[in-house]
């Protein structure tokens, strides 16, 4: 990282940026063109996991391809200064590098959607077997990730 100073070093003050995310925005590549889509999803023991619909350009593009980029931020605000050139950003984020690959066992499929649930809510869901055989639900392995802020501490 080039800026050291705003490097988040402390892999716990990074899972907190995770944990206090509400977007996931995962990037793909088909055919060396990039694609990157916001999702929601659910982290936990070094992955994300995300779910959909079983077709799209997303699905299509991780069974090609199951090497794929991740960001979140948070804590963005703008900050004005009197000359132009020393506005600046307040935030921290995530970047990271994974390896996806797609759940079909119905039992690690509900405990992933158990864990995307836990990004959002407290409380305890069921899902139905119907339901969970009518989605994809993919674990991205993390491989790396590093964290950024500017204007805070």
């Amino acid at each position: 990282m080039r800026r050291k100073d705003k490097e988040i070093t402390e892999r716990s003050q990074i899972e907190a940026v995770i944990r206090q995310s509400i977007i996931c925005r995962l990037g793909m590549a088909d055919d060396n063109i990039p694609y990157i889509v916001p999702l929601c999803f659910g982290y936990r023991d070094n992955a994300l996991y995300i779910h959909g619909a079983p077709e799209g350009k997303k699905i299509e593009i991780l069974k090609k391809n199951q090497d794929v980029c991740f960001e979140f931020d948070l804590n963005t605000e703008l900050v004005e200064a009197e000359s132009a050139c020393s506005w600046s950003m307040k935030y921290q984020s995530v970047i990271g590098c994974g390896k996806a690959s797609f759940l079909e066992d119905p039992e690690e499929k509900r405990q992933a959607l158990e864990i995307i649930m836990n990004q959002y809510s407290d409380k305890s869901f069921r899902f139905p077997e119907e339901a969970i055989n009518k989605i994809s639900v993919i674990k991205i392995a993390i491989t790396s990730m590093t964290g950024k802020q500017s204007g805070f501490k």
